[in-house]
């Protein structure tokens, strides 16, 4: 699979959200740059688990697809959770998805995926 336009926009989106999201996981939470900070990430992971969509071996989408599906419905849960004031699911949701998104960065190194070859 070639290193498509799709390809870098979803892996630049990637890593600019795990570092967001690492910063917006350490900083105090409820504060103007806290909110801002996450309203960012979750465009980002909203944006790279869209185009992950694009990104498919031989036509088909793969196992590591129903990661972006599960970012996305996390990311909804965790709207719901807090437009009820639920903080515990919308904190247990919030980092759900910054955790899978690391694990979804570190299945992208095994050696058999296009990053992988190319790191």
């Amino acid at each position: 699979m070639p290193f498509t336009p799709i390809v870098a926009t979803h892996l630049t989106s990637a890593l600019m959200a795990i570092a967001i999201g690492g910063f917006v996981l350490m900083q105090q939470k409820g504060t103007a740059l806290h909110r801002i900070a996450g309203r960012v990430w979750v465009g980002l992971m909203v944006l790279t688990a869209l185009l992950s969509f694009g990104i498919r071996s031989s036509g088909k989408l793969s196992w590591i697809h129903q990661l972006s599906i599960s970012t996305l419905f996390a990311i909804v849960m965790a709207l719901i959770a807090i437009s009820r004031d639920d903080v515990a699911a919308y904190k247990y949701w919030m980092r759900g998805v910054y955790i899978g998104s690391v694990v979804a960065g570190v299945f992208t190194l095994l050696p058999h995926r296009q990053l992988g070859r190319l790191v």
